[in-house]
C-alpha cells in the first residue's frame, strides 16, 4: 500500500484522485524567467504533444509574473511606491495575462485561448500565481467580487513575501478574503486551466491561506492540481499539507547544481512516509536542457549537470516519485536527454512503484527500493554521491552493494538494467556495482 497521512477509515480528499500518479510536464520558469512569452509557451508544448505526451508528459505551466510587461531578461519586476510598473488587472483585483506576451489574452479573452491550444494538444495547462491580493488592487481599494468587502477588507497588509512585493497576504479571518480567492479561482475555471502552483505559501507555511485556496479550488467547478512553492514545507505541517495539496515543495529554487541535488536526498528521505496517490512531496523542477534563455539564475546555458549527475536526479525523482516538471526549453533538448525522458521501463518506477524507502545512506552510497505494483518484483536505485578526491581520479567510481535479503527477495534473482533497457543478469544472495561519481543505477529485481 501507499503511504498516507490519513486515519484509518478516513476517506481521501476527492482532489486526491486527479494526481493518482505524479504530475509530469514542463515549466517555463528555468529556461524562460519572468519574461516568457506566447509563442514560447506553444513551442514547448508542440514538442511535448510531438515527443513525450505518449510517455506520459502532459502538463504545460506557464510560470511567474505573467501579468507584467516583458522587462529585462535577468531583472525581476517589483514595483515602487507607486505600483509600477503596472501589472495587468481587471476591475475586480484579479491579476490577467499582459497583451504584449500573451496575445491572445486581449479584450478580456485572458488564458483561455492559449489554453485551447494547449488542451487542443491532448495536453494540460497550467499557471502560476502568487500568494494573496495584489497591493495595487488593494491601493485602488477595487471591488471583490461576490461580496460587499474590498480590496482592503481582505487583504492582511503585514504579511508580505519576502522576495517579490506585488502582493499582500490575504486576511482569512474576514469573508472578503475567501470571497476574493473563490473568484480567482472562477475565473481561472473559466480559461480552463487544469493545475494551479500558488508561490509563497510553503515557505513559510501559512496554514489557513492554503485551507483558502484549496475550498476555492473545490468551490470553482472545474478540478485543478493544487502545487505550493516554495520549500522547504515544515515537517510538522504534513498531514495539513497531505489533506489539502496535490504536490508541495521539500526544497528551494533547485537549479543544476552538484550541492543542491545532493541536499535532496535528505529532504527526500525525511518525508518518505508522507506521499501516495493525489499527494506529493515535490522535489522542484528537473534543471536539465537549455536553461536562462532569459535568466533568472546566471547566463544562457545547457544544464551544468554531468551526464551521471543526470541519471542521478531522474534515478532520485523517479524512486521517491516526486512530480517530474521539466525546466529547460524542450525544442532544444539533445538526443541524450530525450532518450531519458522518453525510457518507459525508467518512468514506470514512477507511475507503479508503491512502499518506497530508503535502505541506507553511509559514506556517500544511498540505496533505495520500491515494491512494484501488482507484482512480487523490486525496483532498486543505486546511488554514488562521493566526490572523486586526487588520488582517486583513475578510479572509475565506488561499489554499491545490496543483498537480496534486504530486499525481501529470495537467494536468487535476476536484474533489468532500465537506464540501459537490458538484463544485467543473475546473481545469488547480493549484487554489487561500480557506480561512478555522482552517478546512479535504476534496476527491476526478479526473484529467480
Amino acid at each position: 500500500m501507499a503511504q498516507s497521512d490519513e486515519k484509518p477509515g478516513t476517506p481521501a480528499p476527492a482532489h486526491h484522485k486527479l494526481a493518482l500518479t505524479p504530475p509530469m510536464g514542463w515549466n517555463s520558469y528555468d529556461c524562460f524567467g519572468y519574461s516568457v512569452t506566447e509563442q514560447q509557451v506553444k513551442e514547448n508544448a508542440d514538442y511535448m504533444a510531438a515527443n513525450l505526451k505518449q510517455h506520459g508528459w502532459q502538463y504545460i505551466v506557464v510560470d511567474f509574473i505573467w501579468s507584467s510587461p516583458k522587462l529585462e531578461p535577468m531583472f525581476a519586476p517589483t514595483q515602487d511606491d507607486k505600483f509600477s510598473p503596472r501589472l495587468t488587472m481587471d476591475e475586480h483585483g484579479r491579476l490577467l495575462p499582459e497583451p504584449n506576451r500573451f496575445p491572445s489574452a486581449a479584450n478580456g479573452m485572458g488564458f483561455k485561448p492559449l489554453a485551447d491550444y494547449v488542451h487542443g494538444k491532448g495536453l494540460k495547462f497550467g499557471i502560476h500565481v502568487m500568494r494573496g491580493i495584489p497591493r495595487q488592487a488593494v491601493g485602488a481599494n477595487t471591488p471583490v467580487l461576490g461580496c460587499d468587502g474590498k480590496a482592503a477588507d481582505a487583504a492582511d497588509v503585514q504579511s508580505r513575501c519576502d522576495w517579490l512585493n506585488h502582493m499582500h497576504g490575504l486576511n482569512m479571518k474576514n469573508p472578503a478574503a475567501q470571497a476574493y480567492l473563490d473568484s480567482l479561482f472562477k475565473l481561472y475555471a473559466s480559461w480552463e486551466v487544469d493545475f494551479v502552483k500558488v508561490d509563497d505559501l510553503g515557505f513559510p507555511y501559512h496554514e489557513a491561506e492554503v485551507e483558502g485556496y484549496r475550498k476555492a479550488i473545490d468551490k470553482c467547478g472545474r478540478p485543478m492540481v493544487f502545487s505550493t512553492s516554495p520549500g522547504p514545507t515544515p515537517i510538522e505541517s504534513a498531514a495539513h499539507i497531505t489533506r489539502n495539496a496535490n504536490m508541495w515543495r521539500l526544497l528551494g529554487d533547485l537549479w543544476d547544481d552538484w550541492g543542491q541535488l545532493k541536499i535532496a536526498f535528505a529532504a527526500t528521505a525525511l518525508w518518505s512516509k508522507h506521499f501516495g496517490p493525489g499527494h506529493w512531496p515535490d522535489l522542484d523542477m528537473l534543471s536539465v536542457g537549455k536553461l536562462c534563455k532569459y535568466g533568472p539564475n546566471g547566463p544562457e546555458r545547457y544544464s551544468k549537470f554531468s551526464k551521471e549527475e543526470v541519471y542521478t536526479l531522474l534515478s532520485l525523482w523517479l524512486i521517491t516519485r516526486s512530480p517530474l516538471m521539466l525546466g529547460g526549453n524542450l525544442p532544444e533538448n539533445d538526443d541524450f536527454l530525450t532518450s531519458l525522458l522518453t525510457n518507459d521501463e525508467a518512468l514506470a518506477v514512477l507511475n507503479k512503484s508503491e512502499n518506497n524507502v530508503q535502505l541506507f545512506n553511509a559514506d556517500g552510497l544511498v540505496c533505495w527500493m520500491a515494491d512494484v505494483e501488482g507484482s512480487k518484483d523490486k525496483y532498486l536505485a543505486l546511488f554514488n554521491t562521493c566526490d572523486a578526491i586526487p588520488e582517486q581520479q583513475d578510479v572509475a567510481g565506488k561499489e554499491v552493494k545490496v543483498t537480496f535479503k534486504d530486499l525481501g527477495l529470495g537467494d536468487k534473482c535476476a536484474l533489468r538494467d532500465l537506464w540501459q533497457k537490458k538484463d544485467a543478469g543473475k546473481f545469488e544472495n547480493a549484487y554489487s556495482v561500480m557506480i561512478p561519481w555522482h552517478g546512479a543505477a535504476l534496476y527491476r529485481v526478479t526473484a529467480q
